[in-house]
């Protein structure tokens, strides 16, 4: 084992992707770049194609790790052909695919094969397995339950009499093999083991029943052996007399999860004895165990045989400068590893351990090296490991945040499907990304975060705690700009909490919020996607339960302000808002909440937009609509808001011609002085909260000579804004043509004085020799070139 430093490489987390891991994901979100989908949704390999094994290993590597693929049967039929296809190291993970998919696999006669969570495959893969295991040095099967044997003597658990042929697994070669969760009785390990004679790594984690490992003899050659939450039942010395025969091992790990499993008597003899008759033992975990003792000083041990580092036999051998008295002998030759999470009596805590790498939850450093130790194998471990981390970053102070992220990210990408997993690495990502300064994080570490957190989102978007954390971990990012990448899952993913969350709760309040930030500074193909993924249809839906239960709410207002960004110069969202009943809950709100400022003015803003439309316009002349508008006329509550909204509306709709209004009362000519009324009270320096894109909507009325109203409204709207924040708006003004139809308002008959007065203020506050707009523009970018610069 390694020093801590060297166990995390974070190289992987920065700095841009290889052109290899690009061209992997471009097919694996492409399939039809190197395939062909069947009718019923089987792939064949393109005819012609012909890839090696490091392609085709990667191919499978990559495509477990795209949303948009089921890696199924089907996914493997495109390496059917093992003469145009190649597979040497593969593993799939928590996947539906069944023994036909195993059968295809074997038949490139792999080297490595390793099968996690694939809960559909039986003991027939196995024997597919065995028909083509000559260069198989590697196996493993986790979580996948159907597979194991459980009574190798019966017929009942299979069709193959394991006891008459004498074996399970036919490979010679084999070096690693990991069972998870045998249920075999001690006796039938012979069998199971049988003609494994090269295993140098066993891993038997979780089995039900091994007895006291009698069945040594079967592994003579064991380098390494995993006795992961393995009980031992019997007699634990007759155990360490068996375990001891494997003079070759290297590593031992006989921790637990549960303390209660792995209580020893005589806890400090049975270590020692263990330690002593395996002279080449570099790694040891013993978590969850009582063998580190109790660290208090004891009456010392008797050992019958030569202990290392000398001394003969039947003495007494007194330790002092060991805190693990089962360990003393390895004082002048100290372990490699020592894995003592989860041990009582705080084993981790003391000073002289003889060991160069400790895993423990004692401080940052030892929790971390737990939590790589058992990243891959020990998934209920690692939920409890993380979560220790997640309590040193609340409660204490990481010295390695860095190594620590590494960590989570791993673990949380590793176990998608375990819940636990991720809530404890989704909350600890809140903490780092909110402690950690954002200019550390460089593009692609942010991106790996979000899409980290994505993922699991994604796969648990019903439980709310996960919800929670990683939407608050969100919120710590620049929304939408780091984002951008993940920008369609994030949004499904919070269309989903928004109408399946607990209503008037916190994670459907704080998806809301996400959704509008990301609506509000998104334009085009964005804002369309929102629509077509179903934005604004949840957005009714939620405006509706709260006007039906008569709930004001800040999510009833943030509601109305997506919809608002959303249908910002976007007509089709404009069209969906109509088509799913806008309208009506539109008069409803306007109804219930007559004196809400905020909801008022998010609501006419998107009417506006509804209205900036033509094809939409008619729409909106109906007498209950136009009625509302021309009473919002008068609003002055909040400002100028609202009434400049619904002025605004009512200017788009007269600018259609008198021909266009079709509504008796209020007649158009009592609308349009009633406009002129309200444009006249608003104060024309007033601080506005409102963002501008384009001005083109504007710019169109001013062509509206036929009704000067009109051109009123906009002008106004012109003149406050260039007036107010020159440097932002004067440049728009000037770059979509406004200065041109300005000067021809100036010189036309038809407007009236105050139309032309407020022409004549837009083009002056655009003038080249208006130094305020110019002193200001040249800070601005000042200010933004030096922003780029620094990052």
């Amino acid at each position: 084992m390694a020093h801590i430093d060297a166990l995390f490489n974070s190289k992987q987390y920065v700095g841009p992707e290889s052109l290899a891991e690009l061209c992997f994901k471009k097919i694996c979100n492409n399939l039809d770049i190197i395939s062909i989908k069947g009718k019923h949704g089987q792939r064949s390999l393109i005819r012609g194609l012909v890839f090696p094994s490091e392609i085709c290993d990667k191919i499978i590597e990559f495509a477990q790790k795209c949303d948009n693929i089921i890696v199924d049967d089907d996914f493997f039929l495109i390496f059917e052909d093992i003469i145009a296809t190649r597979l040497r190291r593969v593993k799939v993970t928590n996947s539906k695919i069944s023994d036909i998919s195993v059968g295809i696999i074997a038949n490139h006669h792999v080297t490595h094969l390793a099968f996690n969570d694939c809960e559909y495959l039986s003991k027939l893969s196995i024997e597919y397995i065995n028909n083509n295991s000559k260069n198989l040095q590697s196996l493993s099967f986790r979580g996948c339950h159907n597979v194991n044997p459980v009574d190798l003597t019966s017929y009942i658990d299979s069709s193959v009499n394991y006891l008459k042929r004498g074996y399970v697994f036919n490979a010679n070669n084999l070096r690693h093999l990991a069972l998870e969760r045998v249920q075999v009785a001690p006796e039938q390990y012979p069998i199971l083991l049988s003609g494994l004679t090269n295993l140098t790594h066993l891993d038997l984690s979780n089995a039900s029943n091994i007895g006291n490992f009698e069945f040594y003899s079967s592994v003579p050659y064991l380098i390494s052996l995993c006795l992961y939450n393995v009980k031992i039942i019997g007699d634990p010395h007759a155990f360490v007399e068996n375990i001891i025969k494997l003079k070759r091992l290297k590593h031992l790990d006989i921790s637990h999860a549960n303390h209660a499993n792995g209580i020893y008597k005589n806890s400090n003899q049975i270590l020692a004895e263990l330690v002593n008759g395996l002279p080449n033992l570099l790694s040891l975990d013993i978590g969850g165990t009582n063998l580190a003792g109790r660290g208090v000083a004891e009456h010392p041990i008797r050992d019958n045989t030569r202990v290392c580092g000398g001394g003969g036999g039947g003495d007494d051998y007194y330790y002092g400068l060991c805190d693990i008295q089962g360990l003393a002998c390895r004082v002048n030759n100290p372990l490699q590893y020592l894995g003592l999470y989860g041990t009582g009596d705080g084993a981790c805590r003391r000073h002289d351990i003889p060991a160069k790498v400790i895993s423990g939850d004692a401080n940052d450093q030892q929790i971390l090296i737990a939590a790589r130790v058992c990243m891959d194998n020990k998934p209920d471990l690692l939920q409890k490991v993380l979560n220790d981390l997640y309590h040193v970053f609340r409660y204490e102070n990481c010295q390695r945040m860095d190594q620590a992220l590494c960590t989570v990210l791993e673990a949380m990408e590793k176990h998608l499907s375990e819940k636990h997993i991720q809530i404890s690495g989704s909350a600890t990502l809140f903490y780092i990304v909110k402690t950690k300064d954002k200019c550390q994080l460089v593009g692609q570490m942010k991106k790996r975060i979000i899409g980290t957190l994505l993922a699991g989102m994604s796969a648990h978007k019903d439980e709310e705690t996960m919800m929670r954390n990683s939407c608050l971990a969100l919120c710590q990012f620049r929304i939408p700009h780091d984002v951008m990448s993940n920008y369609e899952p994030l949004v499904k993913v919070l269309l989903h909490s928004a109408k399946h969350a607990e209503s008037e709760g916190f994670v459907q309040r704080i998806g809301i919020y996400l959704l509008n930030s990301l609506a509000c500074q998104v334009e085009g193909k964005k804002k369309r996607l929102l629509g077509k993924l179903g934005c604004v249809g949840t957005m009714l839906k939620l405006v509706q339960y709260r006007v039906d239960c008569s709930i004001f709410d800040d999510v009833l207002e943030v509601a109305w302000s997506t919809m608002w960004n959303m249908t910002d110069e976007t007509p089709i969202n404009c069209q969906r808002f109509l088509d799913e009943g806008g309208m009506n809950l539109f008069l409803r709100c306007v109804k219930q909440y007559p004196s809400k400022e905020e909801l008022l003015r998010n609501m006419m803003g998107l009417l506006g937009n509804v209205a900036e439309v033509d094809a939409l316009r008619p729409h909106l002349m109906q007498q209950q609509y136009v009625s509302v508008f021309a009473n919002l006329l008068r609003y002055d509550s909040d400002g100028i808001e609202v009434s400049y909204n619904a002025t605004g509306i009512l200017a788009h709709m007269a600018s259609d011609g008198i021909e266009s209004w079709s509504v008796e009362q209020p007649s158009r000519d009592q609308v349009l002085s009633m406009m002129v009324e309200a444009i006249e009270r608003w104060d024309l320096s007033a601080q506005r909260n409102i963002n501008y894109r384009s001005f083109l909507p504007l710019l169109r009325l001013l062509d509206v000579y036929h009704t000067p109203e009109c051109q009123h409204w906009a002008v106004w709207a012109l003149a406050n804004l260039t007036q107010v924040y020159p440097n932002k708006y004067c440049s728009l003004v000037e770059a979509e043509g406004g200065l041109e139809k300005l000067n021809n308002l100036l010189t036309d008959g038809r407007p009236y004085n105050r139309i032309k007065s407020l022409a004549l203020s837009v083009i002056v506050h655009c003038s080249p020799n208006n130094t305020r707009w110019k002193q200001q523009e040249t800070l601005q970018s000042s200010s933004d070139a030096e922003y780029s610069f620094d990052g």
